[in-house]
This record gives structure tokens, sequence and C-alpha cells, in this order.
């Protein structure tokens, strides 16, 4: 059953310029981020910081919480699968199966998420 569904949109000049503070990147991704984030190129940095945000306030958005007290940024962490695809760890352990998609455009990145539950 579907419990919830999440859509973010955002423009890499929003962020384009926080790429490089320390201080926003520790905000928005977990230490195992950080690494991956690390050891990329300029561009690359742009979209998966960019990336990331987005998928976390697409997965914020269809628990029906926003960023805030009950989920924030480090309480969730994207890796990537066997084959590349995205995968949503929460850390908050909600035992539900949680879909995520990510996508880039020259000025864009967008995430969608579906959260399911395994019981009815």
């Amino acid at each position: 059953m579907i419990k919830g569904i999440g859509v973010d949109l955002i423009e890499l000049n929003r962020i384009a310029g926080k790429v490089d503070q320390q201080a926003f990147v520790k905000r928005i991704l977990t230490k195992k981020e950080q690494q991956e984030y690390d050891q990329l190129n300029s561009k690359r940095k742009l979209e998966y910081l960019a990336g990331r945000f987005s998928a976390k306030e697409a997965y914020a958005k269809a628990r029906g919480t926003g960023i805030g007290k009950k989920v924030s940024f480090q309480d969730l962490s994207i890796v990537s699968g066997v084959l590349g695809k995205p995968q949503l760890q929460e850390h908050l352990s909600s035992g539900d199966v949680v879909h995520v998609s990510l996508t880039h455009t020259e000025h864009t990145a967008a995430a969608f998420v579906i959260i399911e539950s395994l019981s009815c």
C-alpha cells in the first residue's frame, strides 16, 4: 500500500554557491555521502548535492512532515545500489519500503519518492 508520494525540484543555481561551503554540505549530507562527495569534480558535486537535497525534501514531503523536527537531512542517506539505482536509507527505521528516483538537467535536479508499506 502506498503511504506517501513526494516530489522536489531544485534549480542548480540556487545552491551553486554553497558547493564549497562545508557548513552547508555537512548539514545536508551524511558522513557516508560526504565521503562520496569529496571524490567528485565540481560539476558532479553540484549535481550530487542538489540531488541529495531534493531527494531528502521529497522524502519529507512524502512523509507529510517536511524537513524539521521529525525528519532532518541527517536522518536520511542516499546510496547507490549494485546497478547504480539510488536507494534511500532511513536512520529512523520506519520499516517501510522507500523508492527514489533522481534526475538532473543542465539547470535543475529533481527527485521523486514513493513510500510503500508492506503490511496492509
